[in-house]
């Protein structure tokens, strides 16, 4: 379940007559509990409590008690061995009056009347197991109004089911916007009277909703009609009460849906919601799936973060206004110079969804605008700050209009706050009639067009015009007209799941520029055209983007064109999950990429420590890798750049099915013991590898190849790899047709092979590397070190070796794609010492026999990141121990310093084998 879900379940829990006795139960079906769970508990099968409650083990203590009795029955729980031993996250107690309960953990507690106990649901969301519980507590009110229209809109297109079809559907969202505008403004006397709209609806509205449609529509008209046209607009009395709203939000059709009984219901239910509390740094991102069929699914999922947009918007420019305002101490020179730059500043997100980046970015501007005021003694002075500075670009409809009204709403919101409400009320109506959100695709609009290029604007302004700075000091800022800052999350999609339309998109981008497009990512054509903006005028731009942009083959294609500008990396964020609210805070990984013409002499780099800290430093060049080294692409290479051993990839069957065997194959050839181990070898992929599948082939050398002719299964299946390869139209494949017993290569380990599949899950810590005997080979969906000493596995296995590949490599859908060229061969590996590879033998080893303690358990099993053994994570954590001491003499801090130390070898070693 997800947060709108619960919060439903819990509302509607507390909205029924108070059963003592089913209490418990329902409560914990509210968080996900299955019937099956529920009916051990009501069984007391496993209801471990000792005070005469429901204690499920390591969830909850939950005890109703008789009225007046909750504090000492809280006590009580707490008190309670059977809590302690169960290991309970949380104990509850009730009388059907009043609620307290507390988290065992934290020690916080929650005491509140029994009907409102949903205001506190997110209190207990870890029951569910949703981890990112502070911001959904922070902002549940924005998760229950989700829920409420939610229910609101689905109820309404099942009456009117051509207000739900393509060409009407805009016309429904856009009376959601309107409905959101009515809450908000009804709640914070924007409408003359706290509640008109829900109570107009309530008392002129027929109950059986026949007119209710009628109602809203002439609310609607009221709004749209300024006061000069009232009288001949004839309005009804109870409409006319309703200001002029205008800002187009209510120009257009005053069409509205016919609603049923129950609609009118939800609509009554969610206006007496306190939409005071309204949070549009979020909102927006949630109601967004309300409008979306294949969104709504996901419902509560749809939230980013306010810290995860601030990883985004601090260090692109707040970071620098908050650094210019500390400067500024009181001097009020200072403070208006920063003041007048903040009033020209441009923030653009050209994919801004429901605006959340937009919204933030205001806020946060607001926050610093205020201070400077409060420092200059100006605290009801207007904002100087527009909203539309602030601009956007969405290909959707809906989305665009809830940008624009979230950005209204978080104005009226900063204006109570900084100005107060007197002064907020008088300013706020009429609304603005501009649009500073654009409705297309961002790819193939201009954005100098909607963001043009800035002019020149005053360098200094003084507080007194007579008054000119003694110190220089004083004038501390120049301005052409204002920064523009590009910043947002647009879409990702690897190259594989763009659409035709989408692929159009970048070539007419990118065509001309690369001949491998095709391969990049969609996010590449926003940074692309960031590069193309900051070519014309002031700019940084800065996007959440899949990390893969910075990994594999796309380096070398996408980033040279945006080096070539002048445009470098300002700063980086290297990758972490780009969370939402979503059960068990399921996200994408991601990396956040600054880039500028004008980067500065220092970047900055941020990286996720392995003990879960963030760790900030700053560097003198930020390279594509997002590794504080120099420049540098790394390309194929035909031999290993250290000295390690040559890697081959597979034996390549092409046999059209003929050569390789399962078990069942195997027994019907009927061959004898000898002739067995003669023609007969296990074959590993990558599946066959990781999975255990058990596979076989036809290994027959030439000098045996008379005798496995007269051996009819055997001969009949050569047939078949001869007439399959001469039937090919590649002429390769025609000149196998020769040697039809064999597959293209013939690779075996005369003693072992280490082998590493192709594709490995990106779940997993550790790469699948393993040991084959001599008995045993590999198809082209592996590659293999034959007869190779085992200290070599030691490295594959190591997590230096695995951040190397996940970066040079880069991935295939999201699994860690291996490459010999790409990532064996250009791995830096200092020279070995005698001593060095037999600890790393020893390392090599200890892997494989943690791994046969557990036989049969396959490298999937072992290797599942909630399952793994604790004895083989122990030899692996070894391994690195080992490995790690042999680079730098100690263990490495996180995958950022183990990338900056490979680059630094990688350098120094190509730059050497260059020079010979």
């Amino acid at each position: 379940m997800n947060a709108v879900e619960i919060e439903e379940a819990i509302s509607q829990l507390a909205e029924q007559p108070f059963d003592p006795a089913g209490f418990p139960f329902a409560f914990l079906e509210a968080f996900g509990n299955k019937e099956t769970t529920l009916k051990k508990l009501r069984a007391g099968a496993s209801n471990k409590s000792d005070v005469g409650g429901v204690l499920q083990t390591s969830n909850i203590h939950i005890k109703v008690c008789a009225e007046g009795q909750v504090t000492q029955t809280l006590s009580a729980l707490k008190a309670s061995p059977a809590s302690t031993k169960a290991k309970a996250k949380f104990i509850l107690a009730t009388d059907g009056v009043a609620l307290e309960a507390e988290d065992m953990a934290s020690g916080e507690t929650i005491a509140c009347d029994y009907p409102d106990f949903p205001n506190h649901f997110g209190f207990f969301l870890s029951l569910a197991g949703i981890s990112t519980v502070q911001q959904i507590r922070e902002n549940a009110f924005d998760i229950r109004a989700t829920g409420r229209l939610n229910r609101l809109y689905v109820e309404l297109l099942k009456t009117n089911p051509d207000w739900g079809t393509t060409e009407r559907r805009p016309d429904m969202n856009h009376f959601m916007a309107r409905l959101i505008f009515c809450f908000f403004a009804e709640d914070t006397d924007i409408f003359n009277g706290t509640g008109l709209f829900t109570a107009t609806i309530d008392q002129m509205s027929e109950r059986d909703a026949a007119n209710t449609h009628e109602v809203i529509g002439e609310i609607f008209r009221a709004m749209n009609t300024s006061i000069k046209d009232r009288a001949s607009a004839k309005l009804p009395r109870w409409a006319d009460g309703f200001p002029y709203v205008n800002g187009g939000l209510f120009s257009g059709s005053t069409d509205v849906p016919r609603f049923t009984k129950i609609a009118r219901s939800y609509l009554i239910h969610i206006g007496h919601l306190d939409w005071q509390q309204i949070n549009p740094d979020i909102f927006g991102s949630m109601i967004q799936a309300v409008a979306d069929d294949e969104e709504r699914g996901a419902l509560g999922m749809h939230y980013t973060s306010v810290p995860n947009i601030l990883k985004v918007l601090n260090p692109l420019f707040l970071d620098d206004l908050r650094e210019k305002l500390e400067e500024a101490g009181d001097s009020p020179q200072k403070l208006l110079n920063l003041r007048k730059r903040m009033a020209k500043i441009r923030v653009f997100d050209p994919a801004c969804g429901s605006g959340n980046f937009l919204v933030i970015a205001y806020k946060a501007m607001r926050e610093i605008e205020a201070e400077i005021n409060k420092r200059r003694n100006e605290p009801d002075r207007r904002t100087d700050i527009p909203l539309t500075n602030f601009r956007g670009i969405e290909l959707r409809d809906f989305p665009a209009e809830i940008a624009r009204l979230a950005l209204i709403i978080a104005e009226f919101q900063c204006d109570m706050l900084y100005r107060g409400q007197k002064e907020a009320l008088a300013e706020f109506l009429p609304l603005d009639a501009q649009n500073w959100i654009t409705c297309g695709n961002a790819l193939r609009l201009d954005w100098l067009s909607i963001c043009p290029s800035t002019g020149t604007g005053v360098k200094h302004h003084a507080d007194d015009l007579f008054h000119t700075p003694l110190d220089q000091a004083q004038i501390d800022f120049e301005n052409e007209g204002g920064e523009t800052y590009i910043c947002g999350n647009p879409p990702y999609l690897g190259s594989t799941w763009q659409s035709t339309e989408q692929k159009e998109d970048l070539g007419r981008i990118f065509d001309g520029r690369t001949k491998s497009w095709k391969s990049l990512d969609y996010v590449a054509g926003w940074f692309m055209k960031a590069v193309d903006f900051g070519m014309h005028t002031e700019s940084s731009a800065a996007f959440v983007s899949t990390n893969s942009i910075c990994q594999g083959q796309q380096v070398p294609i996408l980033w040279p064109l945006i080096f070539k500008t002048g445009h470098e990396i300002a700063f980086a964020h290297t990758s972490f999950k780009w969370a939402n609210l979503a059960s068990h805070n399921a996200g994408v990984t991601v990396a956040i990429i600054g880039i500028s013409n004008h980067a500065g002499k220092m970047r900055q780099l941020f990286s996720i420590a392995d003990d879960g800290g963030l760790i900030a430093k700053e560097a003198e060049n930020i390279n594509a890798y997002l590794v504080a080294v120099q420049n540098v692409s790394v390309v194929k290479a035909v031999q290993p750049v250290s000295e390690t051993p040559e890697m081959l990839r597979g034996n390549m069957p092409y046999d059209g099915g003929n050569l390789l065997l399962s078990a069942d194959d195997v027994k019907s050839l009927g061959l004898s013991s000898a002739q067995h181990d003669r023609f007969i070898r296990r074959i590993y992929g990558s599946a066959e590898f990781i999975r255990g599948l058990e596979r076989y082939c036809l290994w027959i050398e030439d000098e045996h190849l008379e005798e496995a002719m007269q051996i009819a299964p055997i001969r009949k299946r050569i047939e078949g790899v001869r007439d399959m390869r001469l039937a090919s139209r590649d002429k390769s494949a025609n000149e196998m047709a020769a040697r039809a017993h064999q597959m293209r290569e013939m690779h075996i380990g005369a003693h072992q092979t280490i082998a590493m599949p192709c594709v490995s899950s990106e779940n997993r810590g550790f790469l699948p590397v393993g040991l084959l005997d001599n008995r045993s080979t590999v198809t082209n969906l592996a590659f293999a070190l034959y007869d190779a000493p085992l200290w070599n596995m030691a490295l594959i296995a190591s997590r230096l070796h695995l951040v190397w590949i996940a970066t040079v490599c880069g991935k295939l859908k999201t699994d860690f794609r291996y490459s010999n060229t790409l990532g064996w061969n250009t791995f830096p590996v200092p020279t070995l010492t005698e001593k060095n590879k037999a600890d790393l033998t020893r390392c090599a080893e200890d892997i494989l026999l943690a791994r046969e303690a557990h036989f049969p358990a396959t490298i999937a099993d072992l290797y599942d990141p909630k399952n793994m053994p604790a004895d083989l994570r122990a030899a692996h954590d070894r391994n690195d121990e080992v490995l790690e001491r042999i680079y730098i003499g100690r263990r490495f801090k996180n995958d950022t310093e183990r990338l900056e130390k490979l680059f630094e070898m990688y350098t120094k070693m190509t730059a050497k084998k260059g020079a010979a």
